[in-house]
């Protein structure tokens, strides 16, 4: 027998809360706050900007370290200085020395931005390798080239630092850590050096530039849109001689103006005081332009960006040494991300089936190739982000031993980290390296519409240096140059909020001071923050569509001018689903 049936009592829905006058008076206070916060931090920025600028810009390292070789004392000067890290705080670095571990030399990107945010806070590589137990060393470079400073020129300056760190370690092959254009000039540092080379990690770093994704990495196109090398070279030329590095972060910015022009300023907007720090301390690096000579910026366009020299195996930088990436012995280890729209998979892997054209080819060589891809973490998260540093930096590091143990070959590098937890120890996650054949990475070839891009590159190359660059060059000067340096719209949006140039901005740090003692605002969850939260979320959508629009249309473009893109507007293929055979998204 069923027991005697219970009777349901349904309570009415309650209506959704209506704001009220009061609500909306309190919400138009707790806004203006903010207001007064987030222009008093853009405030601050600009600061910071004019006073690095006049201090020299220095790096953003964390880490107190020694200058042991100065390359622009070296018989051909170049703007790079090796570092060795000794302390972070009050922690010296010689007290955690494993004496059993080779070197670390971390090498970060120049490209716009200056060098350190490989280690501008603990929890970084530099951090997690110190806390491991290496000895860790630093490459750095200063805000302008030295004159005459070419692109060989820096690699037999690198070359001299890794024979010096190789010097201090008798015995032990140092490591090459590269992030994002640090990866290739690591490679081709390998390729240069006289003695043997320890492993390899390449962190978010180009290598086929032709390869992409239709519909989700439209940059690998500008080359294309722009008529190749030859805008490079009159920026050069107006620079008198160097290029500026806020043109490169420039693009970096309009690349997803949804992330850089909105987002990371609706959010400090949302919460000032939270994001405060955080944010001056990435735009401290952020607006950091360094610059790059004439001839360096024009050799790396042209042989690597636009020629795909590096890939196709012809490079040839004018030194004797060959460039041949099947002559590279040591081991690689690959970290990418599919939410990296910098450097994509495609352009951090695809380079295998090009170079080795089959597994077995791979085996032969003798090398041994590991790939790490993580599904969501963005290009500068690779090198930047705290968690990423805690758990698949420190990882990799972890793992060194065991990948030159492993039988020449391709593996994908698999951690599994049940408890989710990006500060757990090793004993809490297990890695494991699983086979992999090069046959079914699933990055086609590159089209033949980019060959038609070099060849176009190289003929408007020609003419603009027989019209119109010797003209160039006659009207530049250092003043000319300087005012077109500080004129520079990624600058100029900067320290024009300065109070120096804005009188009225004093009294923002004014009311910036008595808002920041009235304490907390309006909660986040009432009904005007819900709705000012929603209103950003939307706006969000419009300026992402609006984006990709523009990105169809780049693409469309680049197929009238040059032909064949194969997959032309789609919003992203199967190879965005499948990195490789067998890969499983690693448990964080």
């Amino acid at each position: 027998m069923h027991g005697p049936a219970t009777k349901l009592t349904q309570r009415p829905l309650e209506p959704p809360a209506v704001p009220g006058p009061g609500d909306a008076w309190a919400y138009g206070m707790d806004a203006w706050k903010r207001s007064i916060l987030f222009w008093d931090a853009l405030r601050e920025r600009a600061n910071d900007v004019l006073e690095r600028e006049a201090s020299g810009a220095p790096d953003v390292l964390a880490f107190r370290h020694e200058t042991l070789l100065d390359a622009r004392r070296f018989e051909q000067p170049v703007n790079y200085a090796l570092l060795r890290i000794t302390a972070y705080g009050t922690d010296e670095a010689d007290h955690c020395l494993d004496p059993d571990k080779p070197p670390l030399i971390v090498m970060d990107p120049r490209a716009g931005n200056g060098p350190g945010i490989g280690g501008f806070r603990r929890a970084s590589e530099l951090g997690i390798a110190l806390h491991e137990g290496y000895p860790v060393y630093f490459v750095s470079f200063f805000p302008a080239p030295c004159p005459d400073q070419t692109l060989i020129h820096v690699l037999h300056a690198l070359r001299r630092f890794a024979d010096e760190v190789i010097a201090r370690h008798p015995g032990k092959l140092p490591i090459l850590y590269g992030n994002c254009q640090a990866g290739w000039a690591a490679i081709l540092l390998a390729l240069h050096c006289k003695g043997a080379l320890g492993p390899v990690v390449l962190n978010g770093s180009p290598l086929s530039y032709w390869s992409g994704e239709p519909g989700v990495n439209p940059m690998r196109l500008a080359g294309g849109l722009t008529g190749g090398i030859w805008p490079v070279r009159l920026l050069a030329d107006l620079g008198d001689g160097q290029f500026d590095g806020a043109w490169l972060v420039q693009n970096f910015e309009m690349l997803k103006p949804e992330n850089t022009l909105w987002e990371k300023y609706a959010a400090l907007f949302q919460d000032p005081i939270g994001e405060h720090d955080r944010f001056l301390a990435f735009e401290r690096w952020w607006h950091g332009f360094y610059a790059l000579s004439r001839e360096e910026i024009t050799a790396i366009v042209r042989h690597l960006f636009i020629g795909n020299e590096l890939e196709r195996g012809v490079l040839d930088l004018g030194d004797g040494v060959p460039i041949d990436l099947r002559s590279l012995k040591s081991p690689l280890v690959v970290f990418t991300s599919y939410g990296d729209d910098i450097s994509p998979p495609h352009q951090s892997l695809a380079w295998i089936r090009r170079v080795y054209r089959s597994t077995e080819e791979l085996k032969a060589s003798g090398q041994r190739i590991v790939y790490l891809i993580d599904r969501k973490v963005g290009h500068l998260g690779i090198f930047v982000s705290a968690s990423v540093a805690r758990f698949e930096h420190r990882a990799i590091l972890e793992a060194l031993p065991d990948v030159d143990a492993l039988d020449p070959g391709l593996y994908e590098m698999i951690i599994d980290n049940p408890t989710g937890d990006p500060n757990c120890h090793r004993p809490q996650y297990r890695i494991a390296f699983e086979a992999r054949r090069i046959e079914d990475l699933p990055f086609d070839a590159p089209p033949a519409s980019f060959e038609h891009v070099r060849r176009l590159s190289e003929a408007m190359d020609q003419a603009y240096g027989v019209f119109v660059s010797p003209w160039v060059r006659a009207m530049s000067n250092p003043v000319a140059a300087a005012m077109l340096k500080w004129l520079h719209p990624m600058r100029s949006s900067r320290y024009l909020l300065s109070e120096k140039f804005v009188p009225w901005m004093y009294g923002v740090a004014t009311l910036a001071g008595h808002v920041r003692s009235e304490g907390a605002g309006l909660p986040t969850d009432s009904p005007w923050r819900t709705m000012e939260q929603a209103a950003i979320e939307q706006t969000t959508v419009t300026v992402r569509t609006m984006r990709r629009l523009r990105d169809i249309s780049f693409e469309f473009g680049f197929r009238a001018l040059y032909g064949d893109l194969p997959g032309i507007g789609t919003s992203g293929g199967s190879s965005r689903q499948q990195a490789a055979p067998g890969q499983s998204s690693p448990s964080r």
